[in-house]
């Protein structure tokens, strides 16, 4: 009986020390909304102008190619026929070039994008890494993976400042 009682007191003092120790214990944890990070960046809209402007550029260029193409088509009608088969020839070359012209274009743009994206992103989680040793953090999540957040723990803002100093 003596034993039982001595285990009851050894496992309240356990259950009452619990708390304080798991106190001790608790992380510091927050989490981050990375779309609307990357999207409220200045080098991503920076970026983003950059890739409009050569898109554009690349479209301009398309188009002039194409309206010799169909310039080029709207002539056949009117040629002999030696003619003809010499037009049609340089409008099946002048196609295969267009087609070249938009896969290596776009080849161009997507893997430029890509390489941004990919960099803004390292940087991003750089700036992240960085203000969570600086703030003592343990563990910093993407919102992707939550299911639920308190606003009280979300270090967007924090991040999309510091990166928006830079």
């Amino acid at each position: 009986m003596k034993k039982f009682i001595a285990l009851l007191i050894v496992l309240a003092f356990v259950f009452v020390l619990s708390p304080v120790s798991f106190a001790q214990t608790a992380q510091k944890i927050a989490y981050v909304d990375l779309s609307r990070v990357f999207d409220e960046y200045n080098k991503t809209g920076d970026f983003d102008k950059v890739l409009e402007e050569k898109s554009v550029k690349y479209q301009k260029e398309r188009n002039s190619k194409l309206e010799k193409i169909q310039e080029a088509e709207r002539k056949l009608t009117l040629l002999k026929e030696s003619e003809r088969q010499k037009l049609q020839d340089q409008i099946q070359k002048n196609k295969d070039a267009l087609l070249g012209f938009d896969r290596k274009n776009q080849t161009d743009l997507r893997k430029e994008r890509d390489e941004k994206i990919r960099e803004i992103l390292l940087e991003i989680e750089g700036v992240v890494k960085s203000y969570a040793e600086k703030e003592k953090y343990d563990l910093i999540l993407n919102d992707r993976v939550l299911i639920y957040g308190s606003k009280n723990i979300e270090l967007t803002d924090i991040i999309v400042g510091i990166l928006n100093k830079k």
